[in-house]
């Protein structure tokens, strides 16, 4: 397992940052998302979809569950699980099916869905760093640590 940790002064410094990392995603990547409430999820998930070729806005998914993107052959799903009330509720929505090889999953609030999520190539915690935020990136696959490879990169 690999740590990596990036501060941002700034949220435009951690959009910009997601914006460029995002096309070096690989597709299968599943990626949770965690921190207190308005510490910048969405806004990170904001900078990798809109990287990733998004020309529109880029909402919360907290009422929907989940967000689609569509982008060529790549499918990214946003989630944001706040609201959830019980993990069963994802099985009802057959959310196994949004997790394949041609798809990026963003997770935020990825706890309330514990036991019916598949575990995570990437987790993400945001904190707050002096104005801004820190990223503390860990992989928890081989995927996800040729991601952070990938992401370290220069």
């Amino acid at each position: 397992m690999t740590e990596l940790s990036v501060n941002f002064e700034n949220e435009q410094a951690m959009l910009d940052w997601a914006a460029l990392k995002a096309p070096s995603m690989q597709l299968g990547l599943v990626i949770h998302l965690e921190g207190d409430l308005g510490m910048g999820k969405t806004t990170l998930s904001r900078g990798f979809i809109q990287g990733l070729g998004h020309k529109g806005n880029v909402k919360s998914p907290t009422y929907t569950l989940v967000e689609p993107y569509e982008l060529g052959s790549l499918c990214v799903y946003h989630f944001d699980l706040y609201r959830l009330s019980d993990p069963e509720e994802l099985e009802f929505m057959g959310v196994r099916d949004y997790f394949s090889d041609n798809t990026v999953c963003l997770i935020e609030w990825p706890e309330k869905g514990l036991g019916i999520l598949p575990e995570p190539d990437v987790h993400i915690n945001i904190t707050q760093w002096q104005q801004g935020r820190r990223l503390v990136l860990k992989s928890l696959s081989q995927r996800g640590q040729d991601q952070l490879n990938r992401w370290s990169a220069p």
